[in-house]
């Protein structure tokens, strides 16, 4: 399956102090996705489950972090969160449409979060918690680099390349 040039990233930064990932397309769009959204949102099997109807409500991630991202080929990157979750890869599509939705996606969380009686907060939720939170004066390891190509973006910590 092809990828149109604007669903490729230009860029890709993240945030440590802030814990966001900040992820620009070709078609302009820049997104800032907090590490506790990508991660509830993860399209790994753990939070998505293997059909419908088997997702799995993530609760206690609001100061989940991401210490580490690989890149996964050319179509995608695999972050590592600091409460040790690593296995969800997130396609340029899915990246795009979080970026997309993010706002509502957020609200359908949160009220997800609502009826089942549920909190963000780790302190709310029974341990582990996770082993580094966001803002923690001791920084993670650097993520992985890759060498840039032209079909997806380079690995570190300001990504970018001059739009042809």
């Amino acid at each position: 399956m092809s990828q149109t040039p604007m669903l490729v990233p230009t860029r890709i930064v993240l945030h440590k102090v802030s814990c966001v990932l900040e992820v620009e397309f070709g078609d302009g769009f820049v997104f800032r996705l907090p590490s506790e959204f990508l991660r509830v949102y993860s399209p790994s099997a753990e939070v998505r489950g293997h059909g419908p109807g088997q997702e799995v409500l993530q609760v206690g991630k609001r100061d989940v972090a991401i210490d580490a991202i690989e890149p996964v080929g050319h179509y995608a990157i695999q972050p590592q969160f600091s409460d040790g979750h690593f296995s969800g890869i997130y396609s340029w599509d899915l990246l795009y449409r979080l970026g997309r939705e993010q706002e509502a996606l957020w609200a359908d969380y949160l009220a997800r979060l609502d009826a089942a009686g549920a909190s963000r907060d780790p302190a709310l939720v029974a341990p582990p918690a996770p082993a580094r939170a966001c803002g923690d004066a001791k920084p993670a390891p650097a993520p992985a680099s890759a060498a840039s190509t032209s079909a997806a973006p380079a690995f570190g910590a300001a990504l970018s390349r001059k739009r042809p």
